[in-house]
């Protein structure tokens, strides 16, 4: 729902950065380099190292920023945009996996709700690219895109405030969890909605 907006803020700082990056530093180079930097989020959970963790994942975050824009200038790939969609939904997962070892006891089965959550976004969002792909449908309301770019109320933008403030009051996490998860499921739904109208 906020991509789009900050986008428009973030996407010349990007630009401006990905300028000054050689042309032998791939898109593809930066987005696993940003996600072995974000992975690192599952043992500081686990340790509950809560501020190291938030650390690492806005450093993924501006990685997966800076591999855009990189991506952008030089023009995107088939390769670079299933690498980014890849990393970017394992990378979410990783952060709840991390505090489903922070706290099994309280933290578990909103872990496992949220992540539940985050399979209906990310196969409905997936598997409409697909069928978009196929039918020749394209948008550029969210800047250049290897493939179509379905919104939602719980985009990449909603999805970082949520892991920064459950970062900050971690004992929260499981109320945070269900609400955030249930959030998620409005948007699967809204992207059904969406599906039947474009796809039809």
């Amino acid at each position: 729902m906020l991509d789009h907006r900050i986008n428009s803020i973030i996407h010349p700082i990007m630009n401006a950065l990905a300028n000054n990056i050689p042309r032998q530093i791939s898109a593809n180079s930066i987005t696993l380099l940003g996600f072995a930097v974000g992975v690192l989020a599952i043992p500081l959970l686990w340790l509950k190292l809560y501020s190291a963790a938030m650390t690492v994942i806005l450093l993924n975050r501006f990685f997966d920023g800076l591999d855009g824009a990189v991506a952008r200038k030089f023009g995107p790939t088939s390769l670079g945009g299933y690498l980014d969609i890849s990393c970017d939904f394992i990378f979410y997962s990783a952060v709840i996996m991390g505090f489903a070892l922070a706290d099994p006891e309280n933290n578990g089965l909103a872990s496992a709700f949220l992540i539940f959550a985050f399979i209906g976004t990310s196969s409905s969002f997936l598997a409409f690219a697909i069928s978009a792909e196929k039918q020749g449908i394209s948008s550029n309301a969210h800047g250049r895109k290897a493939f179509y770019y379905l919104g939602g109320l719980t985009e990449g933008t909603e999805t970082i405030l949520f892991f920064i403030i459950i970062c900050i009051y971690p004992e929260r996490f499981p109320i945070l969890a269900v609400v955030f998860g249930s959030i998620c499921w409005i948007t699967v739904v809204g992207r059904f909605g969406s599906s039947f109208t474009l796809l039809r």
